[in-house]
């Protein structure tokens, strides 16, 4: 006796369907799994029986073989328990198969018969509707993350029993509907605002241009100066996210298990802040089963290194690929699997080891040896690819004390649109989306400033020696500046302030 029952597994972001074989045959008492099973899904077996027993339904005492194919993928986790009793049940007669080829099905069993939740839902609601399935069956949990799918029925059952009695006909269970606009809009709100920020004003206005070009950006400042403050409050002036780009972020939290069910969708701008023991693996992603990393979970989002000099040198070296090409590739020997990196860098760092150089009120207590050996810690190569650097002096008590509100995020936040908006328009048709991802032809093109723009230029470049990296750095965030303004041509006034986002640079001369 043959049952066949589709059930899906995870690769990278996406999933893959995968069809588990159940073959019963006379013989003494077995039950084999076969088809690259992992440790979780070999243990199944004992699940398995006993949630079929304890549910009310007979185990068969015969030769059971289990596979999992494509057999040269690896299988893991226990979101086959549910699909391996189903195919016993079936292949014993208890479960009609007429259903059986419309639905995909995805659960862990409890030994009660219970269906437990399980990740990567939504790519599993994604992968049956491009195979043309009429729904999937999933624990009760996961519905809500699934339904996010428009055009697929997804069914949510709390136990074994009633997935045999769906697929009977016995019983009828509707499929679980959810408004998404109504679920983007209220996933979409930020806890935190610019106007809640004192003082500041110049770096506030940094980080709008920075949001306004997706540009990296590096904060120097003592501490308490407000640098994690204003970082925390950035998600809040990028523009809102598209439908597409909250499904892909979605994607990697459902894989994690990090997505909350009350919400099912990330539509809000993620924020990553990770400590600075992390290793590589943590934050590129790695693992014999290679997993998102920090990189990956802040896609589409604000990746924030506080610290940025203590964190370990080899581990800030791995953020060169995925700041450089939005997306990192992990390999290993069975398997070489891609996930999308496109987050906006933002880091943070004291002036020196005590965190009071040049402060007019704590003494420094670091030699120009101590400064130079702490700063040297962040390699070149990765300051190249940060386009404006600022500083963030401590905040004064007269702008501590003041009652008055700044300015909002939605304000900002209205300005960085239009300004987005404008370099879609700019770059429609090519793989650039914003002016930090401009190559050196694109520079060429969009960022020739006037005659007063170029003679600031030269003198910047030739007479105060700034290297040719930090020359191309400013005439992308002039160009966001004056997108910013709506102006097509790049003046004086946006090339001048373009310069003061080059501190590091300025220190060097």
């Amino acid at each position: 006796m043959l049952a066949k029952i589709l059930s899906s597994a995870l690769l990278g972001i996406d999933a893959i369907l995968v069809e588990v074989e159940v073959d019963i045959a006379q013989g003494l008492p077995q039950y084999a799994t076969v088809g690259l099973p992992d440790g979780a899904v070999k243990e199944s077996k004992d699940r398995v029986k006993s949630a079929l027993k304890n549910a009310g339904y007979d185990f068969p005492a015969r030769r059971i073989t289990v596979n999992l194919a494509p057999a040269d993928i690896k299988k893991e986790g226990a979101a086959f328990d549910l699909p391996m009793s189903v195919g016993i049940l079936a292949a014993t007669g208890v479960v009609r198969r007429e259903r059986l080829k419309d639905y995909l099905l995805l659960g862990e069993l409890s030994l009660d018969g219970g269906v437990k939740p399980v990740r990567g839902c939504l790519s599993v609601a994604v992968a049956a509707k491009k195979a043309g399935l009429k729904g999937i069956i999933v624990p009760l949990e996961n519905v809500r993350e699934g339904a996010v799918v428009e055009g697929i029925d997804v069914i949510g059952v709390s136990e074994l029993a009633e997935v045999a009695e769906f697929l009977n006909g016995e019983r009828t269970i509707a499929p679980h509907v959810v408004d998404i606009h109504d679920l983007f809009q209220r996933s979409s709100e930020y806890s935190e605002d610019f106007s809640e920020v004192k003082g500041q004003e110049h770096a506030k206005r940094a980080l709008e241009v920075a949001a306004a070009g997706a540009h990296n950006i590096l904060m120097i400042g003592p501490p308490g100066s407000g640098k994690t403050m204003l970082a925390r409050r950035i998600p809040s002036i990028l523009p809102q996210m598209s439908f597409d780009e909250a499904i892909e972020t979605t994607k990697i939290y459902s894989i994690m298990g990090l997505l909350e069910r009350e919400s099912a969708l990330v539509a809000n701008r993620p924020f990553r802040s990770p400590h600075h023991t992390i290793s590589d693996a943590g934050l590129i992603g790695g693992g014999n089963t290679p997993r998102p990393g920090e990189v990956s979970l802040s896609h589409n989002g604000v990746l924030f290194l506080d610290e940025l000099p203590e964190f370990k040198k080899h581990v800030l070296e791995v953020l060169r690929q995925p700041m450089e090409d939005g997306r990192v590739s992990i390999s290993r020997a069975l398997m070489s699997i891609t996930y999308p990196s496109r987050f906006m860098l933002v880091a943070a760092l004291n002036p020196c080891k005590c965190g009071f150089s040049g402060d007019p009120v704590h003494d420094c207590s670091c030699t120009p040896n101590d400064i130079r050996r702490y700063r040297s810690r962040i390699s070149g190569p990765l300051l190249d690819r940060i386009d404006i650097q600022i500083e963030v002096p401590a905040v004064k008590y007269r702008e501590l004390a003041d009652r008055t509100e700044g300015e909002s995020s939605a304000q900002i936040v209205g300005r960085v649109e239009t300004a987005r908006q404008i370099q879609l328009d700019r770059f429609r048709g090519s793989r650039v989306h914003c002016n930090a991802q401009m190559t050196s032809r694109l520079i060429r093109k969009f960022c020739d400033p006037d005659a007063a723009g170029h003679r600031l230029l030269e003198v910047v470049t030739e007479k105060l020696g700034l290297s040719a990296r930090a020359y191309t750095r400013i005439l992308k965030v002039a160009r966001t500046i004056a997108d910013l303004e709506a102006v097509e041509s790049i003046r004086e006034q946006h090339i001048a302030e373009a310069i003061q986002y080059r501190s590091l640079d300025r220190k060097t001369v």
